[in-house]
């Protein structure tokens, strides 16, 4: 495997004791995931905050929102036999499937995009309503045409799908629901409209036939979805043979669109990948790379809340139209960052 990712010297940048908790009896336990946007000169990011309650030996137990935005401690004694505890980020209990922890997004900000920081005045985005009971996470934003689309993953016991809040001064949001049902997310929007088209990428999932593939789907007013394509699907024996799903917005270049993505294996690593789409058709999938481009190697990429994983959904092209900036989210636990070439990326691509 080839890792051409220039990582941050001061990784992790971010840690769980950086920011204090949201409310008093909860502790936060994973920084992650950020999106990231360019505003008033500085390098922002949409932290997704997971927390939970601290916990007590031989209990298990985890906030869920109510349907009126308060919050409900669940405990269960560990031997519980109707407890299934295997996954550190999912428990089964009585047939039905909850989260560890709950997510709200909160926005950092940098002059420098290394050392972040809470501005005043900036509220928390938390989950709202019978469809994000179990919190919101991994937000990508888009600017298009002076408005901010902020994409994210909202969960309940109905499922997980693809909210979508738009703003324009980061203070004041305007909300506009679920735009893509269950279960779907990893939902990224195109920075621009192709031939007056919204496009995205989204991860519909099937339990049964199908599997975790990237899909494309396109819509006139970046609300109301449809002409959906498979266009990335899993590739057996390969880096990513078990899951699939978008990262930010694809980045324009001479050569396509190009979109750096996740991939896991059976083993639950998760590494970044690529691919290139046709400018015109983003449906052409014209090329992708074999090998992943970034794979969990340091100690804060392989020992965390959930390790072996580089997780990015967010990023920056600098100002020489080459150096890629991301901020990725490693072992489920921290924010770091990392630098590519646009230009050896593409030059790793297979075409198809």
């Amino acid at each position: 495997m080839k890792d051409i990712a220039k990582r941050f010297t001061d990784n992790p940048l971010l840690s769980p004791a950086d920011i204090p908790a949201s409310r008093e009896g909860l502790e936060i336990t994973c920084l992650l995931n950020p999106g990231v946007f360019q505003y008033e000169n500085k390098t922002w990011l949409v932290v997704r905050v997971a927390e939970r309650p601290k916990q007590k030996e031989n209990i298990i137990s985890f906030p869920i929102l109510t349907e009126t935005g308060s919050i409900q401690i669940i405990e269960i004694a560990k031997d519980d036999p109707e407890l299934i505890a295997t996954d550190a980020r999912v428990i089964n209990y009585k047939g039905v499937d909850y989260l560890t922890t709950l997510s709200h997004l909160r926005l950092l900000c940098s002059e420098d995009g290394h050392n972040f920081y809470e501005p005043e005045n900036y509220p928390s985005l938390v989950g709202e309503g019978m469809l994000e009971t179990f919190g919101i996470e991994d937000c990508r934003v888009v600017l298009i045409e002076g408005t901010y689309y902020l994409t994210f993953t909202s969960v309940s016991d109905n499922g997980v799908g693809v909210g979508l809040r738009t703003t324009t001064d980061w203070k004041s949001f305007k909300k506009h629901g679920m735009i893509l049902p269950a279960h779907n997310k990893d939902c990224a929007i195109f920075e621009e409209k192709i031939n007056g088209l919204f496009y995205a990428l989204h991860r519909p999932s099937s339990v049964d036939i199908g599997g975790n593939y990237i899909w494309l789907a396109s819509s006139p007013d970046g609300i109301h979805w449809g002409n959906h394509h498979c266009i990335i699907k899993t590739r057996k024996e390969h880096w990513d043979s078990k899951r699939v799903g978008a990262g930010a917005s694809p980045i324009k270049t001479e050569k396509g669109w190009l979109e750096i993505y996740h991939g896991a294996n059976e083993n639950h690593q998760y590494c970044l990948g690529a691919f290139l789409m046709d400018l015109n058709d983003p449906s052409k999938v014209i090329a992708r790379t074999e090998a992943p481009i970034m794979v969990p190697t340091t100690q804060y990429e392989l020992s965390g809340f959930f390790g072996n994983v580089v997780f990015t959904n967010g990023h920056v092209v600098e100002p020489d139209g080459d150096t890629l900036t991301i901020y990725y989210g490693a072992s489920d636990e921290f924010v770091c960052g990392a630098q590519f070439s646009i230009q050896e990326i593409l030059l790793l691509l297979k075409n198809n």
